[in-house]
């Protein structure tokens, strides 16, 4: 289950100018720092110019907004400006070169509010840190395409996400993939079968097909960068992290694990848990029996019970007033989903390999005891270098949901990153 920060979603509105390189603006990539109180965020700004057209693309890592274009840029002399758009607040970004400081001055007029920031220019030489190559691989007469991000300063680790539930593709990590290919892993993510530009269906995959994607993934990367398994995290975030430890049982040759937001339940009480915390607001005390309804339609999906008991029990509850809140597919036309019965906990107590479980306190998907199952099935014999981290106000996808002195964006918890890569400093 994924969740995109509003800037994903942007639209640049537009306008026209002429400008004067020699005296103004002139391409290139600025970057800097947005601050407001509590809330930090680095973003950049990638300035071209093709004959008379000028081209400025918007990217914030910590909010995963990579190259946002815009199209017809104001430009004059000195200044540039343009706008986002959100579906809440429209941005309106205001900068000004100065040539004694040579910086990009700006201020971010949201709201009725201004905020300044200042952008510095980076020079050509280092502004890219990391390479891009787009690989193909083949799993089950399936073809497979993915891109493996190499660093300028390679530190000889990969580390590989995994994909995740939902139509998704590999763009959903994109953003830390840069980020940890800019601190030095080579790291690697791809298309989910029937994502982006790989072929099948992940609607009527099973998870063991899922499965061996992964590991047919994780192999072939090893292979065309050279780095061994025992040098390679893998990380996965909600169904992307249930599947981490069957990986690490099934490849124990691999270095170490990150599971994000992983429930301690199968996904059904997963989705179950998340579809009650959604209505409970609206269904108060009756969300409880509701959520059993609703429980046997994910059943039905799932393969467990059949159309027949289902139907007599709709029947049976379809008067009640919380019955609308229950969500009924058209029952002739469900493609059954025996993902919905996977549950991680089995092969927790199977991996020897180092392990880092990071879950929120805020999670509004899986179940708030699931860091509490998953540490009791873990096997202490196996002497494995285990860490759990609840981060404060951190939700499922772990952006910051607490307060905030700029709430017109969201962004990546500040200690998240810093959590994963001091782990990977030391278990490295």
């Amino acid at each position: 289950m994924k969740y995109h920060l509003c800037l994903l979603v942007l639209t640049i509105a537009v306008f026209t100018g002429v400008c004067q390189v020699e005296d103004g603006i002139r391409p290139g990539i600025y970057s800097g720092t947005f601050q407001k109180g509590n809330f930090k965020v680095d973003l950049s700004l990638e300035v071209q110019r093709d004959s008379d057209d000028w081209m400025v693309s918007f990217s914030s890592l910590q909010q995963n907004a990579i190259g946002i274009p815009a199209r017809n840029i104001e430009v004059y002399k000195d200044s540039l400006s343009f706008l986002l758009q959100s579906d809440r607040y429209t941005y309106q970004f205001k900068n000004k070169w100065d040539p004694i400081t040579e910086e990009l001055k700006g201020l971010l007029v949201v709201n009725g509010e201004v905020f300044p920031y200042q952008l510095l220019e980076i020079p050509s030489t280092t502004a890219k840190t990391y390479s891009v190559q787009d690989i193909r691989f083949s799993n089950m007469k399936l073809d497979f395409e993915g891109t493996i991000y190499s660093p300028n300063k390679p530190n000889g680790k990969g580390l590989i996400f995994l994909t995740s539930s939902g139509g998704g593709d590999r763009s959903g990590s994109r953003a830390e993939a840069i980020l940890f290919a800019q601190r030095g892993y080579t790291t690697f993510h791809y298309d989910k079968r029937g994502t982006g530009n790989s072929s099948g269906n992940w609607q009527v995959a099973s998870m063991k097909e899922l499965l061996s994607d992964d590991t047919k993934s994780i192999e072939y990367f090893s292979k065309i960068t050279g780095i061994s398994l025992d040098s390679i995290a893998i990380k996965g975030s909600s169904q992307g992290a249930t599947k981490v430890p069957y990986l690490l049982s099934v490849l124990p040759g691999l270095h170490a694990g990150i599971v994000v937001s992983c429930p301690g339940s199968s996904l059904l009480e997963s989705d179950i848990n998340a579809w009650k915390n959604n209505n409970r607001a609206k269904l108060g005390e009756e969300v409880e029996v509701a959520a059993e309804m609703q429980k046997m339609v994910f059943q039905y999906i799932g393969g467990t019970i059949s159309k027949e008991e289902l139907t007599k029990r709709l029947a049976l509850e379809e008067q009640q007033p919380w019955f609308e809140s229950v969500w009924v597919p058209n029952l002739d036309e469900v493609v059954t989903d025996p993902k919905l019965t996977y549950s991680p906990l089995p092969y927790f107590n199977k991996i020897k390999q180092d392990l880092l479980l990071l879950q929120g306190t805020k999670d509004e998907i899986i179940p708030p005891e699931s860091h509490a199952i998953i540490a009791t099935h873990i096997n202490s014999d196996a002497r494995l270098n285990f860490q759990q981290v609840l981060l404060e106000d951190a939700n499922h996808s772990m952006y910051y949901v607490g307060e905030s002195d700029f709430p017109y964006w969201a962004k990546v918890h500040k200690d998240y990153y810093k959590i994963v890569n001091h782990w990977l400093d030391e278990v490295f």
